[in-house]
């Protein structure tokens, strides 16, 4: 076997001898090859190996006998080896079997690492917003600007709960554009809204707690709430959103309730004003919490945008996630929490037990990128670009898909439902999409129990015209080979 890369000779050469010694080609009591010859053979130095004998002999591999050399020593019986390899591989198994706590197993089980991104724009990747469009030159001025002034205390221990200057930019910002009631002490700054929604399951629920989670609905939340133990309660979804009247009947003591109001994921429904209080006055009273992802609503394409489920909290039950990883760029991992005041310390008590607090550079320059306006105005010449790429995609959709797929208009956000037309599994068309470079989702993927028609979850914000036009041709060709494997079974059935 060869050194490793940076190894030294004399270590190399230990390694070989001890392995012959315990693997015993070399047997108890046997004399070592004179250092001249081994230097010879293994075409070393004999100073190399002169230094590798004495390591072995200071160890208890080998003894010297004056005037014959150097010799195994003899008290390594082969029973010994034996048990101590037997110790091992019991060891080796029982680690094998104890490696990951309960709540370990819970977080690993379903995890779907998002992979790196290799390229940007691919159809119909959902979870990316336009990047070929995010002003990369403007928020480097801002970056250099920030990292030339800031004082010497923003480079050292940040605040747990965020930096405050960013807390009161989004304190004010989705007041005025979410109706969100809040001021700057209760929010939290995190990495993400996943962790927002890791800390809320960690804090709010002990293992058995039962959760409404909306089916079909965000897998993320899902992770979250099964790493806490929680026992999930899905609820069904329809055009009203979250039907509250389904979870009353049956889960009535829940503790808590996941939701995404203003844009239902993965369905795109808005929840009606019946059944948010509905659901507030079933928190309200029971003594129960609602988690708010408002994760893409300011996408609105209709209208204005439904004011935030928190704005009609009067009880202090609901704890609102937002996060700028959708709104800007996915490298930036920065969300936040609103949280009622009886809560804030005991989240930051815990973020700082995390993480202590995400980069507070990243945050003063998200905090001057909202405070002059830029996020402002992105976020709306965004709404307008991601409108018309949602125009392209079901006008090419029309043209090419027709009576196969029917791509539903979104009302907002960066995401769309196609439904199939023509009786095939959503999961084998996905399968068969992926395979031709697309990357969609079947419908079926986000169910828990309540199953719906057969869907495609075509991402459009991310895609240029043309890659939609493309991924718009690619899916007419998957959706052909399907429809014709389709019709061979249903013939081969048919026959006598």
């Amino acid at each position: 076997m060869p050194p490793r890369t940076g190894e030294e000779r004399w270590r190399w050469m230990y390694r070989q001898l001890r392995a012959a010694i315990l693997d015993r080609r070399l047997q108890p009591g046997a004399r070592v090859p004179s250092s001249r010859n081994l230097a010879k053979q293994h075409g070393v130095s004999r100073g190399t190996v002169v230094v590798a004998v004495d390591h072995l002999k200071s160890e208890g591999y080998l003894e010297a006998r004056v005037g014959a050399g150097a010799f195994v020593v003899t008290t390594i019986p082969d029973e010994t080896i034996a048990v101590a390899k037997r110790k091992v591989g019991d060891a080796q198994e029982h680690m094998a079997r104890t490696t990951l706590s309960k709540r370990g197993f819970l977080s690993a089980q379903d995890a779907l690492p998002l992979p790196a991104s290799h390229s940007l724009g691919k159809a119909f990747r959902a979870w990316e917003p336009a990047i070929d469009l995010f002003p990369t030159n403007l928020w480097s001025r801002i970056a250099g600007r920030v990292l030339r002034h800031a004082p010497r205390s923003l480079y050292g221990q940040g605040d747990a709960k965020g930096y405050l200057p960013l807390r009161r930019a989004i304190a004010e910002y989705i007041g005025g554009a979410r109706g969100v009631h809040c001021d700057a002490e209760q929010i939290i700054v995190t990495s993400g809204a996943q962790q927002a929604l890791d800390l809320v399951s960690r804090l709010l629920l002990d293992p058995g707690d039962l959760a409404w989670l909306e089916d079909p609905g965000y897998p993320g939340a899902l992770r979250a709430l099964r790493a806490a133990g929680a026992e999930i309660a899905p609820v069904p979804v329809d055009h009203e959103g979250l039907d509250v009247k389904w979870g009353l009947r049956h889960a009535p003591k829940a503790r808590l309730a996941y939701v995404t109001p203003a844009n239902q994921f993965p369905l795109g429904t808005a929840m009606s004003l019946e059944r948010r209080l509905s659901l507030l006055n079933w928190a309200a009273t029971g003594g129960s919490w609602i988690i708010e992802d408002d994760y893409d609503s300011e996408y609105c394409y209709f209208g204005r945008p439904l004011a935030a489920l928190q704005s009609l909290d009067r009880a202090g039950c609901l704890i609102y996630v937002g996060t700028f990883t959708k709104m800007l760029f996915n490298a930036l991992r920065l969300g936040f929490l609103v949280l009622p005041l009886r809560l804030v310390e005991p989240f930051a008590a815990a973020r700082t037990l995390i993480d202590q607090h995400s980069p507070t550079l990243d945050q003063a320059i998200l905090a001057e990128f909202i405070l002059d306006g830029h996020f402002g105005h992105h976020v709306r010449r965004m709404r307008q670009t991601y409108a018309e790429r949602m125009e392209i995609l079901c006008d090419a959709a029309d043209q090419r898909l027709s009576g196969m797929l029917q791509v539903q208009k979104a009302a907002s956000g960066m995401r769309t439902i196609a439904w199939l037309q023509t009786g095939q599994k959503d999961i084998a068309v996905a399968e068969r999409a992926r395979a031709r470079g697309l990357e969609v989702k079947a419908l079926s993927q986000f169910s828990q129990r309540n199953s719906q028609r057969g869907a495609l979850v075509l991402g459009f914000a991310g895609c240029t015209p043309a890659e939609l036009r493309r991924g718009v041709d690619v899916l007419a060709m998957v959706l052909d080979e399907c429809f014709l494997a389709l019709g061979k079974r249903a013939n081969r059935t048919s026959q006598p």
